[in-house]
């Protein structure tokens, strides 16, 4: 049980240090006259990411799961997934942000990880959902949250290229 609390642990640490930053670039898009798309969106998101850590957790402890036999390869998809999302969020800098903020005449970063694949990030995303749970052996919650994960990305990605496009007409 500890390595699943230490890596969960760590994960939040992140996602809380991310929410931070989102937060400092969304003051200084709003700036710029951005606007949010698509809250209901963003509040999807947010639910099934907590629902994501709670399901990892009851999984582990009423399936009484252990480590994968193969950690050491999840752990090392899980780094690389790390070095893309930060990658592409530096690429990013200040238009990087955890909801679709918009602002009218921005460029569309196309430097960094953007010069290969149009949404790194949210790979960066698909990897850890997948490859968190299964590191600990919660098949249950890698599969099913794959799935979810893949809905809400697919209405994200929709709505925020749509809103990307009309910006930058």
């Amino acid at each position: 049980m500890i390595p699943l609390i230490v890596s969960l642990a760590f994960i939040l640490a992140q996602r809380i240090a991310e929410l931070v930053i989102a937060r400092r670039h969304e003051i200084a898009l709003k700036k710029l006259g951005a606007i949010e798309i698509d809250r209901t969106g963003y509040r999807l998101i947010v639910v099934m990411h907590a629902a994501f850590f709670i399901s990892i957790v009851a999984e582990y402890i009423i399936f009484r799961r252990s480590v994968s036999g193969y950690w050491q390869v999840l752990v090392a998809v899980f780094l690389a997934a790390q070095g893309l999302r930060y990658w592409a969020i530096s690429s990013l800098g200040v238009y990087w942000n955890t909801k679709i903020l918009i602002a009218p005449g921005q460029p569309i970063v196309r430097h960094g990880p953007y010069r290969f694949i149009k949404h790194p990030n949210y790979l960066a995303v698909v990897t850890e959902i997948a490859v968190v749970p299964l590191a600990f052996s919660c098949y249950y919650t890698a599969s099913l949250f794959t799935i979810m994960n893949a809905a809400v990305l697919w209405r994200r990605i929709r709505r925020e290229t749509q809103s990307l496009r009309g910006s930058n007409s």
